[in-house]
């Protein structure tokens, strides 16, 4: 299931331009270029956060770091990764292929925009209504806020209005079932604009705190939500990556080395 379905595509990357990179304390391997977007924390935090599902889809997977992450937690998940850029859609097919022997058999990735997942004629694939999870790490930079890269690629990853995020939670209702649930890291900034989308379309929704030190303030939102509910939101404890000492908290250890959940509570 590892094939990229796709549009024509460009120029991809050579080997020469990749850097094989080790997470999860080294049992998930990814090539990812050199330049542009790559993979980080971001990612590991939000395949962590993510509940169990049968069929999963990771919009917006880059090189396959959040999708291949979950993958890897959850043995009993199907997998469709979701990639706009052709280049970094092969990238993730050769990093399931990869991975362990199931794990790729059980990866489809897809070269297609999120905005055209969204519409009531978008593509096929992946199918609507048939997920039961979403996992979506959308770009955080509102160019009001942030300047943009000039690297097209890193711009293009991590660069769109807060107000847009609504166009990546159009596509996620679309894909998922009724009672689907929805999981997205994001800035904090954007509660707002993230609320909003949310309203009339998700409910149930969970919001979880990432702060990278006790005494700093959160820099990442792990949320979480249902599709259909309308129940009341809830604001849960928060996550710290590293203590007073400077060290990784148990916490981040238990989840960007040995890739274990993070739990509901």
């Amino acid at each position: 299931m590892s094939d990229v379905m796709r549009e024509p595509m460009g120029e991809a990357p050579t080997d020469a331009t990749l850097t094989d990179d080790a997470f999860l304390g080294g049992r998930l391997h990814l090539l990812q270029p050199q330049r542009g977007h790559r993979a980080g924390h971001d990612a590991l935090l939000l395949a962590a956060s993510a509940p169990e599902a049968g069929r999963a889809v990771d919009l917006g997977a880059g090189v396959g770091a959040a999708g291949l992450a979950y993958a890897a937690r959850v043995p009993a998940a199907a997998l469709t990764m979701v990639e706009i850029d052709p280049a970094l859609a092969d990238l993730a097919a050769r990093n399931a292929a990869r991975q362990m022997p199931d794990l790729a058999d059980r990866v489809r990735v897809v070269c297609a925009d999120v905005a055209r997942l969204g519409r009531p004629s978008g593509p096929d694939m992946p199918a609507a209504g048939a997920a039961d999870l979403v996992l979506m790490n959308p770009p955080f930079n509102d160019p009001a806020r942030h300047r943009a890269s000039p690297h097209a690629g890193r711009a293009l990853a991590h660069a769109i209005a807060d107000a847009d995020v609504d166009v990546w939670l159009r596509a996620a209702e679309r894909l998922l079932a009724p009672g689907g649930r929805l999981a997205l890291i994001h800035r904090p900034e954007a509660i707002e604009a993230l609320l909003a989308g949310l309203k009339g379309r998700y409910g149930a929704i969970t919001i979880r705190p990432v702060h990278p030190a006790p005494d700093a303030p959160a820099n990442r939102l792990l949320i979480g939500a249902i599709k259909g509910r309308r129940t009341p939101p809830t604001l849960l404890p928060a996550l710290v990556l590293t203590g007073s000492d400077g060290r990784p908290s148990a916490a981040a250890e238990q989840v960007l080395r040995a890739g274990g959940a993070i739990g509901p509570e």
